[in-house]
Order: C-alpha cells, then structure tokens, then sequence
C-alpha cells in the first residue's frame, strides 16, 4: 500500500464518518508529518515505539502546545484504528507537552463598551453574540436560521466544542440587528434559488435523510459569505458561512483604535462573558452550562479573574 493510497483511505474515513473539513486537512497533515518523521517508512511498519518518539520530539524539540500534541495523538490512533485496523496498544509513557496554567485575558464592562464602539454592521452583530452569548468564532459562523429562536430568545448551539449541542440566551440588545440581517440572508437565498442554486452545506449527512433540506431557508447560515464558491468535496457551488478571518480582523482593528492594550482576540469577548456574568451574581453553574464547559474546574478559572484583586485579599496600602 502506498502512502498515496493511504492518505486517500484517511480522507475517504472521515468523510464516511461526517467530519468536518477542518479535521480532514488537520488529520491528513499529522499522518504526512508521521511518515515523513520516519524516513517514509509506511505506518504499518510502526508500532508503539514510534509514535512514543514522535509525540516526545514534538514536545522537546518542536515545543508544540499540550493542545496541538494531543491532536497529533488523536490522528495518529485515528490513523491506527479506523483506516489501518490496527491496535496500537500501549504507547507508553511520552514526554508531555507543558500545559501552561494561562488566565485568561478578560475585558472590563467598560472596556467591552469601547471595543463595540468601533464595530458595526456584521462584525457588530457577530462580536455582540460572542459577548452577549458566549459563543465561540466558529459557532458564531456556522449558526443557521433555524436555531435562532426569537420567541423564547435563545439560540442552539449545534455540534459545539466535543460534539455536543447546547441552548444559549439570545441577547435583547441584538435582536433587532439579528432579525435584519436574517432578513436579508432570505433575500440573498431566494436570489440564489432563482439564479439556480441556494443549496448550502449540510452535516451529518442530512442531505441524504431530506433531499432538499440544503435548499431550505432554515438551514441557511446566519453570516453567509458575500460569494458563492465550489465546495472541495462535492463540486457543488455553495455558499458557505463568511470566513471568522473577517471578524477576527474587525476585532483586531477595534481594539487597537479604543486603545485597548490587553492582548485581546475574539475569543476574549467569550472571556470576558463568562467573568460578568459570574461578577452579576449569576451561579457558576449556569455560567457553565451556558459556555457549555463538560468540567467545571474548566469554568472555575473565571473565578480567578473577577474583580476582587489578588484573590479578593485586601493591600495592606488600602488599610
């Protein structure tokens, strides 16, 4: 079998399970990286000892995060287990990647306030429901029309962090900005539809169970990119959800010109949710709940940031 063959087997895997495009690239790039690792040697070839040297030298010499070791692992046993049919077994004991024990950056109400000042239109809307929902960048992209419930204000998280789907409050202050540009989305979906296509994206197979589900306003994104473009699995003309480099760069922008100088991002907005929230009175396990954290040691961290100063001791100056 050849590498060649392999990758093509991986690819063909994870699209028989659904996963996402992004898993695809990630998974294939670590299982090239692997071989290569190992003269090209083909990975039956391999066993434990091998990847117990790779995920050490990713660590001791590349110095990847904890995070992008524990990908690596992740493709390589997917690698394994699913394409190759094999038990990798005891791996042993690796060098671990450090952890850093990071809290995270937090913005001030009044701070959060500034930043909004200099965003509007999309990017507005879109910052707005990662401050005022705790949602992430990509499930801020990826939220259709369908799980944006005005009645009840809230909103369905579909296929969050771990696979998991979760209710979030939808914020009052947004949702006349919200329902505009849903409005809109619709006008964009039936230009499309008449253009001869309006079909977009679908997980999980849906497409399969509902032929025309794809064409559906419902399942349109929310934040649709301004172009349709042709979907690298299927050839299928689509439009897809904007790019999160958009907002990303919005942010970026805006919180130079408030004068922000925290090294904040996007998913600061997310940061600084959970801790107001925890500052209003809420109880932490509804912030949990709400940031849709497995753990809640996960969530504790934000206790540490609230603004108590050094653990709520009081300065000996302040006495």
């Amino acid at each position: 079998m050849s590498d060649k063959k392999l990758i093509e087997q991986i690819r063909d895997k994870i699209r028989l399970k659904h996963y996402s495009i992004r898993t695809e690239k990630t998974y294939v790039d670590w299982a090239k990286r692997f071989i290569l690792y190992n003269n090209k040697r083909h990975p039956l070839e391999l066993g434990e000892k091998e990847i117990n040297a790779y995920l050490t030298f990713l660590a001791v010499k590349v110095k990847v995060a904890a995070s992008t070791q524990n990908q690596a692992l992740n493709a390589i046993i997917f690698m394994y287990q699913e394409v190759l049919n094999k038990n990798i077994g005891d791996i042993g004991m690796f060098k671990f990647a450090k952890r850093p024990e990071k809290i995270p950056v937090v913005l001030t109400k009044e701070e959060a306030g500034q930043l909004f000042k200099h965003l509007n239109g999309i990017n507005r809307i879109m910052a707005g429901l990662l401050y005022g929902a705790g949602m992430r960048l990509m499930e801020c992209v990826r939220l259709r029309i369908k799980d944006v419930d005005f009645g009840y204000n809230q909103m369905i998280i579909r296929d969050g962090k771990g696979s998991k789907d979760r209710v979030t409050l939808l914020p009052s202050s947004i949702k006349k900005q919200l329902a505009l540009q849903i409005k809109k989305v619709k006008l964009i979906h039936e230009q499309d539809l008449t253009d001869g296509f309006g079909e977009v994206y679908l997980p999980n197979a849906i497409d399969k169970k509902y032929k025309n589900a794809g064409r559906e306003t419902g399942w349109q994104y929310v934040f649709p990119s301004v172009k349709r473009s042709v979907d690298p699995r299927s050839g299928i003309e689509r439009r897809h959800h904007i790019s999160e480099a958009v907002l990303q760069k919005a942010i970026k922008k805006a919180i130079i010109a408030a004068g922000i100088v925290k090294s904040a991002s996007c998913h600061t907005l997310r940061h600084s949710f959970a801790t107001h929230l925890l500052e209003n009175g809420y109880d932490i396990r509804t912030v949990q709940e709400l940031l849709g954290h497995k753990d809640i040691r996960t969530t504790m961290i934000y206790t540490h940031v609230l603004n108590k100063g050094g653990l709520a001791v009081r300065s000996p100056l302040d006495q």
